[in-house]
């Protein structure tokens, strides 16, 4: 195969022999992201004009809704435009900037997601120092490393590709665009981008899954040391909608990695499938759950309701 150092474009991935269905998997698409997008504006809305939820934990939840909007919209627009259009083709540099959105805000992501570990950490085991240690100040600098870390830790993924030769077949795996599959389109030694590409999830992602499940374990033990079931279980029970946070972004992301490493002899659709989860799935199910766990939160949405209703 011949190789062209700066392709103008990349084939998005379709389905074979579902091409007729293309429209209804759009319309399931963007059903999806739409609930995404009206769940977490409705999120950031109830807290900003709910004074009661002025707190870390709320404001955590807000840095979440914003990311988890950045990270629809930067992707399922794009491949509403695929399905409903049949524009296939996607440009060598907005591909490249959509890789590197999808894999930092995914790292900003996996830092809120921690940052709010530590918050129940916090409160459960150190309550009495919770407001002195999480203070709102504390709060907006949390969120500014967590954009700074992922910024720097997932920029050189795209600027690694820049210069790889890349071979005839432009096909990628996925509706979007993720460092590991232009990376498998290359005609050259890609041992240094796979190198940094591991090194940064496991510094980023890998790393954060450890100190939230350490942050589990230590809440876990505090928790046993009080004196009934029925006040374990309370205490217990504000960690839920977060926990199920947890396990709606990184399970996705485990699958998906998984996925690319073993599963190339997988059928495209498999592909996906998990690459849609992947995006859409934390982004439609977090505002619902922290929707149905957190008593002011869904007040408000119900108070929302019956005044739209009037």
């Amino acid at each position: 195969n011949s190789s062209d150092p700066s392709p103008s474009s990349f084939i998005l991935a379709s389905i074979p022999g579902l091409e007729a269905a293309h429209f209804w998997m759009a319309m399931l698409l963007c059903s999806m992201y739409i609930v995404a997008v009206a769940g977490n504006c409705a999120v950031l809305f109830i807290v900003k004009t709910e004074p009661s939820l002025h707190a870390p934990m709320y404001f955590f939840l807000c840095m979440l809704a914003a990311i988890d909007l950045a990270l629809s919209t930067s992707t399922v627009p794009r491949i509403l435009s695929f399905y409903w259009f049949n524009t296939r083709e996607i440009s060598f540099s907005a591909c490249l900037v959509q890789m590197f959105f999808i894999h930092t805000l995914s790292a900003i992501e996996s830092t809120v997601l921690l940052a709010m570990a530590v918050d129940r950490y916090v409160a459960i085991c150190h309550p009495l120092r919770h407001a002195a240690i999480l203070t709102n100040a504390a709060t907006a600098k949390i969120g500014l490393v967590a954009m700074a870390r992922g910024v720097i830790f997932f920029l050189p993924l795209p600027l690694l590709l820049l210069p790889l030769p890349f071979c005839k077949s432009r096909l990628l795996s996925h509706s979007f665009c993720l460092h590991q599959d232009v990376m498998n389109l290359a005609c050259a030694n890609t041992t240094p981008s796979v190198v940094y590409g591991l090194t940064a999830i496991l510094l980023v992602m890998g790393l954060d899954a450890i100190l939230i499940c350490l942050s589990y374990i230590l809440i876990l033990k505090a928790v046993l040391r009080l004196a009934s079931w029925k006040e374990r279980l309370k205490v217990f029970s504000t960690c839920i909608a977060h926990i199920c946070v947890v396990l709606a972004f990184y399970v996705p992301l485990i699958g998906l990695s998984v996925v690319h490493r073993f599963g190339r002899d997988l059928a495209p659709l498999v592909h996906i499938i998990m690459g849609n989860i992947y995006i859409l799935v934390p982004a439609v199910l977090n505002p619902i759950i922290y929707g149905v766990r957190t008593k002011q939160i869904r007040r408000r949405i119900l108070n929302l309701i019956h005044i739209y209703n009037d």
